[in-house]
Parts: structure tokens; C-alpha cells; sequence
């Protein structure tokens, strides 16, 4: 285990907690994406983790150091790419890299800084100053910097916010690339397709407080799955005998049934449930069909 987050809160001086007692663990390689709306919590929770923000409680392991007791330890082994660009306009790219390496104490690598400037698509612009970079290649740089002293884990902080499109799929490639290489991503990210599109774990954030943590694939899984709704002409009072082993649900007002299936599977069981209902004497008012999106997942955990 790569990270190790538990019990986390941060609550400023005014009274307002940011961070609500998040835990988290992440595995070497993994790719974990954060999800939620503006002022979640998402940058407050990465800066805390970083130890630029001092935690109120709970404690971060990063590599096994502990961020309060052991904190240069730890923080070389973390890469952070702010949502801001916060550059020197009037320096070159290269220099820029460079300087970033030197602060963490390592040594001159020219071949290394050669081998992350390109596989970002910057070597050519190795000698330009930053002031003449467009937005998306300002965004490279500063992932050059985080990636300058080689760290284990890397934090992107919505690496594609206000990018067009195209860029936008451009920066997955780079983010495909970098775990490629064996580096651990944590993102936030408030695209829903973002996260959809390159993470392995998908966290959802809001006020502060983490309200869930799945595997992409568990999730996907999950977004297989319908639910038929079948309006009753009658009130039932409950689910007949027959229908007790068929993973039906009546709702409080007896007045309807739903019914949970996978679509990815052979059978979905529909022609037999409505054979069943028909031996049972119940009568059907209507019958419809609903999927679940990330979106509707996201929307249901986060609204009051």
C-alpha cells in the first residue's frame, strides 16, 4: 500500500471542516479519480494529504512515513499538480524542470529530464519560455515539474479543467503513459467521463466527506443493470409466495413492483416474472424500464 489516509478532517479557524474523516487506501499503480462538484473538498483533502494544509486530526502514511513526524521522507515521494498554473512566465521550459529537480535535493539528470520533456510532447518546446506555451502545453509543464524528482505518487488536481476536448483526450494518453511507467495517480475531477475513461477506482466526494469508493469495473457492472418497474391496478399488501425467490421489491404504497435485472446476462428473467404475476390474478396498470448512469449515481449520492 502506496497511500494510507484515516480519519482525516481539516476545519479552519472559522468553524467550517472541510474534510469530514476520510479514509482512503492506495495501491503502487493504481489510478484513483475523485469525483465531486465544486468545493467538495477535493483540493482541500489532496493539499492536506501533501502537508501543505496541517491536518486537524487523523493521520497519512505515504511509503510508510508518516507526513506529521516524517515529512521530507514523505513528501519525495509525492508529485502535485495544482489546478493553477503557477509558472515563471518569463523562464524556459527546461530551466523551469530543471530548478523543480534541484529543489528536492537530486542530482543533475539531463537524460532523465530529456526522457519526461518528451514522452510529454516537450522536448521541442525544451528552449521556449513559458509566457509563449499555449494553455495545454502549460498544463505539461507543470506535470514535467511534479514528474522533475521522481516521485512514486503523483496528484493531479483537475488536470483538464477549461481544456477543449481534444486536449482533454490527449492528457488521458499522458495519464495512460504515466501509470505505464509504474506512477501511482490520484486526480480530481468533477467530468464524470473523466474518471469513466482512465481510472481503476472511482471516489465520490461531497462536503467534505467521502461517500463512496468502488472499483471502476464493480461500478460499470453495476450500471449494467435495469430495473423494470410494473405499475399495479390494485393495492397489494405484499409480495406473493411465488414472487418471495424473485428479487422483487413492492413499494410503501402497495401500488407497484420493481425488479432488479442484468442486462449482460442471458436470461433476464422478465417473461417468467410476467408469467408469474398473471398466475398470481395481478393485473398490470403499466410496465417501464429505467438504467442507471455514473451521472444518476453521482447526482443521487451528492443532492440533500
Amino acid at each position: 500500500m502506496l497511500l494510507e489516509v484515516n480519519l482525516l478532517r481539516k476545519t479552519y479557524a472559522t468553524g467550517f471542516e472541510a474534510v469530514k474523516g476520510i479514509s482512503l487506501q492506495v495501491n503502487k499503480g493504481e489510478i484513483v479519480a475523485l469525483l465531486g462538484p465544486n468545493g467538495a473538498g477535493k483540493t482541500t483533502l489532496i493539499s492536506t494529504i501533501c502537508g501543505i494544509t496541517t491536518p486537524s486530526s487523523g493521520s497519512v502514511f505515504i511509503g510508510g512515513h508518516d507526513i506529521s513526524r516524517n515529512f521530507r521522507e514523505a513528501r519525495k515521494l509525492v508529485g502535485l499538480v495544482p489546478q493553477e498554473i503557477t509558472l515563471e512566465p518569463f523562464e524556459k521550459v527546461i530551466s523551469t524542470i530543471k530548478f523543480s529537480r534541484g529543489l528536492f535535493g537530486k542530482k543533475k539528470d539531463d537524460a532523465l529530464i530529456e526522457k519526461i520533456l518528451t514522452k510529454l510532447s516537450l522536448w521541442d518546446k525544451r528552449d521556449s519560455r513559458i509566457m509563449e506555451l499555449s494553455g495545454g502545453m502549460k498544463r505539461r509543464v507543470l506535470i514535467a515539474k511534479a514528474l522533475s524528482h521522481e516521485p512514486r505518487l503523483l496528484f493531479l488536481d483537475e488536470p483538464t479543467a477549461g481544456v477543449d476536448v481534444e486536449l482533454r483526450q490527449s492528457m488521458w494518453n499522458v495519464v495512460a503513459d504515466l501509470k505505464a511507467d509504474g506512477v501511482t495517480i490520484i486526480l480530481t475531477t468533477h467530468y464524470i467521463e473523466e474518471a469513466e475513461a482512465i481510472a481503476d477506482r472511482v471516489g465520490v466526494i461531497n462536503k467534505g466527506e467521502l461517500l463512496l469508493m468502488e472499483d471502476k469495473a464493480s461500478l460499470m457492472q453495476r450500471l449494467g443493470q435495469k430495473v423494470l418497474k410494473i405499475e399495479l391496478h390494485k393495492k397489494l399488501d405484499k409480495i406473493p409466495n411465488e414472487l418471495i425467490d424473485r428479487n422483487v421489491e413492492l413499494s410503501k404504497d402497495g401500488l407497484s413492483l420493481t425488479y432488479v435485472y442484468d442486462t449482460k446476462q442471458k436470461r433476464t428473467g422478465i417473461t417468467k416474472l410476467l408469467s408469474e404475476l398473471a398466475k398470481s390474478g395481478i393485473n398490470l396498470r403499466d410496465i417501464q424500464t429505467d438504467q442507471s448512469s455514473l451521472e444518476e449515481i453521482f447526482v443521487n449520492l451528492v443532492k440533500e
